[in-house]
Formats: C-alpha cells, sequence, structure tokens
C-alpha cells in the first residue's frame, strides 16, 4: 500500500473517525463502571431483579467453560476431532458433544467454569 496526500474530504473523515472512536472507548469505560456499581449493589442486596423508577434491572448468572488446550488435545487425542475444532471453541465443542462425537465425561478435567454476572437494564 503506498502514501499519498490527503484531501480535505479525507482528512475530515479519518479525523471525526478517530474522535468517534474516542468517545466510544470513554462511553464503554463508563459503562463499564456503571455496570460495576449496579452489579455490586444487587449482589450485596442478594437480588437478581430490582424496579428502579420506569427501570427494571436483572442480573443473570451465566457459566462459561474455559479450556485448556494440552488438556483438551490429552483427552482427544483423535485427529478427525481436532480438525473439526482447531482450536478449543466452547460452542464447537458443545456441538459435538450434542452430536455425541465425543462425551462430556470425557472433557470432565479439561475445563474451569468462569461465573459470569450478565446486566439487563430495560425501561419498563
Amino acid at each position: 500500500m503506498r502514501k499519498r496526500s490527503v484531501n480535505n474530504v479525507e482528512d475530515k473523515t479519518v479525523k471525526r473517525y478517530y474522535r468517534l472512536k474516542q468517545k466510544q472507548k470513554e462511553i464503554e469505560q463508563e459503562l463499564s463502571e456503571l455496570r460495576g456499581e449496579i452489579v455490586k449493589h444487587c449482589t450485596e442486596q442478594e437480588l437478581s431483579e430490582l424496579e428502579i423508577g420506569s427501570y427494571k434491572v436483572k442480573i443473570v448468572a451465566q457459566e462459561r467453560k474455559e479450556f485448556d488446550e494440552t488438556k483438551l488435545f490429552a483427552a482427544l487425542p483423535d485427529p478427525e476431532v481436532w480438525r473439526l475444532l482447531s482450536k478449543p471453541d466452547s460452542s464447537k465443542i458443545a456441538g459435538l458433544i450434542k452430536l455425541n462425537v465425543i462425551s462430556e465425561d470425557t472433557i470432565k478435567d479439561t475445563y474451569s467454569v468462569k461465573h459470569l454476572s450478565l446486566l439487563q437494564v430495560d425501561k419498563k
């Protein structure tokens, strides 16, 4: 790719894009902080749902499996299965279990479970 001089329209577009990306980072940071405060409050109060004014807050608990590639490879040495996976991907592994290509028991020691709290805020 070669460099060339930028005309005024392209310059404005690039500047605008850069400013919006900076705003996006700021907004995502603030959302993360607010989310943390709301989840902390609900956890302290042992609430999974809360109504505040015209808003409904809901905390949804979720578990996510994080696979150890070395342990998974040892548990599933069949190269044909690895060709289907290519890398530890939770949704692909779940699909192979549903199709009875592999069993849950075979991989039981190959992952850790991460507990997440998802936040949903809706207007009533």
